[in-house]
């Protein structure tokens, strides 16, 4: 029972309390920049999920059977972001199989998956927390899914006020950003939940 409380108070943090992109402040290229509509959105973060738990499996089994035992702590940044290049290669492979629609959407951002932060930022994460393995996969999911809940919310929010009477200097970036970080003024509000 008390690793269930665990696990769920490890979802509840990574989703709401230090969500990557509105409390780390990781990630906001695509936060921003594949917002714009709820389905180029989605996804996006279905991408982001896989890629993030799909790397916190690897990277886990790189640092602890491979670099900690041969000595080569150093190279764990090199070695995590040619782990999540990969993952990215066959994500996009699959999507531009499956759909192709989506593919096209998503356009440069999906690519761009690989120099994510949040990405890398969770894989060192669950290093330097020392999570076990299953841990670690659980947290990626979890940062995935705050990732892509923020991400959505924010597509839905734009594409109401693209149908908002706005004055012409608001329209666009400028109203993201004032969003944005209302967004992260509400999500704040969870930072003091003790977990």
């Amino acid at each position: 029972m008390e690793f269930v409380g665990n696990i769920f108070a490890m979802a509840i943090a990574a989703i709401f309390v230090q969500n990557f992109v509105l409390m780390r402040f990781l990630g906001l290229c695509p936060y921003i920049g594949v917002s714009k509509k709820v389905d180029s959105a989605f996804g996006m973060g279905m991408a982001v999920i896989f890629v993030m738990t799909m790397a916190s499996t690897f990277t886990w089994l790189i640092q602890n059977y491979l670099l900690v035992p041969l000595n080569l702590e150093f190279l764990q940044t090199i070695a995590f972001i040619l782990t999540i290049a990969s993952l990215v290669q066959l994500v996009e492979m699959i999507i531009q199989k499956t759909a192709p629609a989506l593919y096209k959407a998503l356009g440069v951002f999906l690519p761009l998956i690989t120099t994510n932060c949040a990405v890398l930022g969770v894989a060192i994460l669950n290093i330097n927390e020392n999570y076990n393995f299953i841990e670690a996969i659980l947290n990626g999911l979890f940062a995935g899914l705050g990732f892509t809940l923020v991400l959505v919310l924010m597509a839905g929010i734009r594409e109401k006020l693209e149908k908002a009477e706005l004055p012409q200097a608001m329209k666009g970036m400028p109203i993201a950003m004032i969003v944005a970080g209302c967004m992260a003024l509400a999500f704040l509000g969870f930072s003091g939940l003790k977990l």
